[in-house]
């Protein structure tokens, strides 16, 4: 579940950021207020998937998503051409972040995934 959450705020997070662009510096009503709740809602839905996505990962597949997200977009609408090259790399960072999710959870120690283990402290038990 909390990685549908993380991928339901990575694609809030593309809608806050083409939502920014549209508000002109927060000159017109509509986007800057849709700019503002998806803002709201994404940061929730991110908060929300850390507490079973460690940090780094969560934040990684948010931010890549939304930026895939965002540039996808941008180039349907006709804001941004779109290239051969642009494309590859997009679908780079979306390898990536399938990558990430794959090799989550193999860490041996939950405590180490979530960085709170004491991993090479001196054992302690003798």
């Amino acid at each position: 579940m909390a990685w549908l959450i993380l991928i339901l705020s990575a694609l809030l997070e593309a809608v806050w950021a083409t939502a920014l662009a549209a508000s002109e510096g927060f000159s017109r009503p509509l986007p800057t207020v849709v700019f503002f709740v998806a803002a709201a809602l994404s940061m929730v839905g991110l908060a929300r998937a850390m507490r079973s996505i460690p940090v780094g990962s969560a934040y990684a597949v948010w931010t890549g998503l939304g930026a895939v997200l965002t540039a996808a977009w941008a180039m349907i609408t006709g804001a941004e051409a779109a290239g051969v090259l642009k494309i590859v790399f997009l679908a780079g960072i979306i390898a990536c972040v399938a990558g990430l999710r794959l090799v989550e959870g193999r860490s041996p120690d939950p405590q180490e995934r979530a960085g709170t283990g004491d991993a090479g402290a001196p054992d302690r038990t003798a």
